[in-house]
């Protein structure tokens, strides 16, 4: 396909079905982004700020928040701008971009979790070792190949997208760049993208969850073998589960509702790819303040000091 024949500007057309109304979608989106915002730094503040927390579990925490704060930053700021004033066009290069970093931020959520179940493992599994474990030098041998592993898979995805030919359809069905979006606009031949975004989902999703699946069932049986008092081991591990059961819910749906087309309308695929951006790092730093004792008063400490919350005396 000639080159000179394809398109290299889009118009991102998520939610056109809502016509007239579609503007008032600023209004719902614009607060749970501003709630995404405060409560994501909110708590990178308390965490940074407050030396009693700068341990492993602690960091992992605000890394996870930092995550969540920049996941949202890649693609909702342009998507509600699109919503007050009709703003739709992107150029070819700018959606590659935006794609390969909203894909980028995008496998960290995961990854983080696999952290923290290697840091509940060696919290509960191996206590007398748990420092020592967790010390930078050693744990950055479960870093870097992470790091490394998501970095090449998001760059392969866009290089391989990039090299598409868009000579027919330039309208995305989307309010932001995704990849099966993008790519189901191309020309040609799309097996190898498809089956690279498959393996891509495959070698960090279905891998990351396996591994902190594996490790929660070894900290559970390490638990009933040894006897622990299963309170204080099992609430450590509770939170990040639910967290996890979230994340993978989200995941699993955004990924089928663009495999699985039939009887699905548009509208619906294009919320749930928003919500995937944007539920998680809403609810995640909720969960964590709430259930996480240390991080839960030193919150309450903060914003009774800027005066959001009142504390009452004691008598």
């Amino acid at each position: 396909m000639d080159n000179v024949s394809s398109h290299k500007h889009f118009i991102l057309n998520g939610f056109s079905e809502l016509g007239a109304l579609r503007p008032v979608l600023f209004i719902p989106f614009s607060i749970m982004y501003s709630a995404s915002l405060s409560a994501n730094s909110l708590l990178l503040y308390v965490v940074i700020s407050q030396r009693s927390l700068h341990s492993p579990m602690y960091i992992l925490i605000a890394g996870m928040a930092f995550v969540d704060l920049s996941f949202p930053l890649v693609c909702i700021p342009n998507m509600l701008l699109s919503f007050l004033f009709d703003w739709r066009g992107i150029s070819l290069i700018g959606c590659l971009v935006q794609m390969n970093f909203i894909h980028l931020v995008g496998t960290f959520p995961s990854t983080l979790l696999v952290w923290m179940a290697l840091d509940r493992y060696f919290a509960i599994c191996t206590p007398l070792y748990y420092y020592e474990c967790m010390s930078i030098r050693k744990f950055l041998k479960f870093v870097i190949p992470l790091v490394i592993r998501n970095v090449f898979i998001v760059l392969l995805v866009g290089a391989l997208a990039g090299r598409l030919s868009f000579c027919s359809r330039n309208v995305i069905n989307n309010c932001f760049c995704e990849h099966m979006a993008l790519v189901e606009l191309a020309c040609g031949s799309t097996i190898i993208n498809n089956l690279v975004g498959l393996i891509s989902v495959f070698l960090v999703f279905v891998v990351d969850f396996l591994i902190i699946i594996i490790s929660y069932i070894i900290i559970f049986s390490s638990m009933l073998r040894s006897g622990i008092s299963g309170v204080k081991a099992l609430h450590t591990c509770v939170t990040h589960l639910v967290v996890i059961s979230v994340s993978l819910t989200i995941t699993l749906i955004t990924f089928l509702s663009y495999r699985i087309r039939n009887d699905l309308p548009a509208s619906i695929r294009v919320f749930f790819s928003t919500m995937y951006s944007l539920f998680p790092s809403c609810f995640n730093p909720i969960i964590y303040g709430i259930r996480t004792k240390e991080i839960r008063q030193h919150i309450l400490k903060t914003l009774s000091r800027c005066h959001f919350v009142q504390t009452v005396p004691h008598s």
